[in-house]
């Protein structure tokens, strides 16, 4: 387990990301050797954009983005994308903090079109809002259904509305 403990050596992305936004990368971390950046949820669309349209990055795959619900911190969810870029064979993670009081960010379908069904998944399990978002509304769950069920406070054995039709 050597390749855990040791430091890992930045890519030339994160010197890049680290020069020009110096004020908006909260933290670093390489786990596994997997690099992965948490930033400011203001700075998003602009730290994306940077990535994708920077003709030495080019960060022109969105992979995924995904969500953890931290039930009890603050900010309470974290969002993940994941992004490649081909012309350096190279995967990045990053990750922003949402507050569940206001539970919004800006949606990147600006710079990738899947990110249309991959915000309305988040959406759909977890009641993140995606400001801009073409047609945010469920993707997985009927529209009857109450609630989001990857909350971790999501009750087990919640009863919901059955549809029309189906009685």
């Amino acid at each position: 387990m050597e390749r855990e403990t040791r430091k890992m050596k930045e890519s030339k992305t994160i010197k890049i990301l680290k020069e020009k936004f110096p004020k908006d990368i909260l933290k670093f971390s390489a786990p596994f050797g997997d690099e992965t950046l948490l930033i400011k949820k203001d700075s998003l669309i602009k730290i994306m954009k940077f990535l994708k349209e920077n003709p030495e990055l080019g960060y022109s795959l969105l992979l995924d983005i995904t969500c953890v619900d931290y039930l009890g911190e603050k900010p309470r969810f974290e969002l993940i994308y994941h992004i490649y870029s081909f012309r350096l064979n190279h995967r990045l993670r990053i990750k922003t903090r949402i507050d569940e009081k206001n539970p919004i960010t800006e949606s990147v379908i600006s710079l990738w079109k899947n990110a249309n069904w991959l915000e309305r998944e988040v959406y759909d399990m977890f009641g993140i809002k995606f400001k801009n978002h073409p047609d945010l509304r469920r993707i997985l769950m009927y529209d009857e259904f109450e609630g989001y069920p990857l909350r971790k406070d999501y009750p087990l054995r919640k009863r919901q509305p059955r549809l029309p039709g189906l009685e």
